[in-house]
């Protein structure tokens, strides 16, 4: 994938990420996002090699709340 393509991806995957963040737990914007960004799944989603970016929203909302529990990243296999 040409790296403009990998952007508009990540740009759409983020803003609705952000968006099911702030659905579920009823946090602010801002903290949404500064949790999403400095989230060790946003470190994974921003390298398009890892592939985690074929995931839904749902399941990425999923392993991003268990990273918050846990403190642990835990991508399921492919």
């Amino acid at each position: 994938m040409e790296h403009n393509q990998f952007e508009l991806v990540l740009q759409t995957i983020s803003t609705g990420l952000v968006a099911k963040i702030i659905e579920e737990t009823k946090l602010d914007e801002d903290i949404a996002i500064e949790k999403l960004y400095s989230s060790k799944l946003y470190s994974a989603i921003e390298k398009e090699e890892t592939k985690v970016w074929h995931h839904s929203v749902t399941k990425l909302y999923e392993i991003w709340c268990e990273e918050m529990n846990t403190g642990q990243l835990v991508l399921p296999k492919f």
